[in-house]
């Protein structure tokens, strides 16, 4: 039997490791990472740091391997089609990837560990391509998740803020999914993996009745965020938002929009 762990490491805050994560953490004989590149070696710096504070010992190999290409225009674009067709082709390199790194590196008995980012239930594909790998590899695997302290948790944490109100629900989604305005039957609307930063567009009518809590690069020494009326911090979040991507090479930000901020 060999065993795959899927731990969530949180926002970026080696401190986000749940006991439950660095107890997993401690049973892997391997840890795999897939290296981003130069402009993001600080993710794999946090996930060395998160190795040096909660895995001191040498008793685990790491194994890295280069991200595979994806394209990022066709993403953005409003053709679905499209868009989808791009998703499955970098799915299936990604999971050739996985699948190299796991019969070559893992041996019978052993157990290895993906570290991801937040918690593994949220926006991140592991578990999805866990599937489709193992069910085409030969011998027993079985597959174990961890949760962790998502992006959405920390951004609520670092704002103060209760995401539902009394009675009311909460809706996660993504920057595509609002380009063409906010829905009307939820007032309380958490927005990830938003690279053209849909709020912006929003029509002035929105934008008048809608508060923001931003945040970006949470919970590490670079965290940022804005909170307020749309209208009048949105140019302040885009500016914002420029100049750290400029800095860094890279963002990494969630936000909540909020009908009736002043209503529990």
């Amino acid at each position: 039997m060999r065993t795959v762990l899927v731990i969530g490491i949180g926002a970026g805050d080696p401190e986000h490791l749940t006991l439950q994560a660095v107890a997993a953490l401690r049973r892997a004989d391997v840890v795999f990472a897939v290296d981003k590149g130069d402009t993001k070696d600080d993710l794999l710096a946090l996930r060395t740091e998160i190795l040096r504070r909660h895995r001191p010992d040498d008793g685990y190999r790491l194994v890295t391997a280069p991200e595979v290409d994806r394209d990022r225009g066709a993403e953005v674009a409003r053709d679905g089609g499209r868009y989808r067709d791009v998703v499955v082709d970098w799915q299936d390199r990604r999971a050739e990837l996985y699948r190299a790194m796991l019969t070559g590196e893992l041996a019978e008995g052993e157990t290895g560990a993906f570290l991801v980012w937040g918690d593994p239930s949220l926006y991140d594909g592991t578990l999805r391509l866990l599937d489709r790998v193992l069910d085409g590899i030969a011998g027993e695997w079985a597959v174990e998740s961890v949760a962790g302290i998502s992006s959405v948790a920390a951004l609520a944490a670092a704002h103060r803020l209760i995401l539902n109100r009394v009675g009311r629900p909460v809706l996660i989604t993504t920057g595509r999914r609002i380009a063409d305005g906010m829905p009307t039957d939820v007032d309380d609307v958490v927005v990830m993996l938003d690279g053209r930063t849909a709020f912006a567009a929003l029509s002035p009518d929105q934008r008048a009745e809608l508060h923001i809590y931003w945040g970006a690069y949470l919970g590490t020494p670079d965290e940022l965020l804005v909170a307020g009326p749309l209208d009048e911090v949105c140019d302040e979040i885009l500016e914002t938002r420029a100049a750290a991507r400029e800095r860094k090479g890279w963002i990494m930000d969630t936000y909540l929009l909020r009908r009736g901020a002043d209503e529990r």
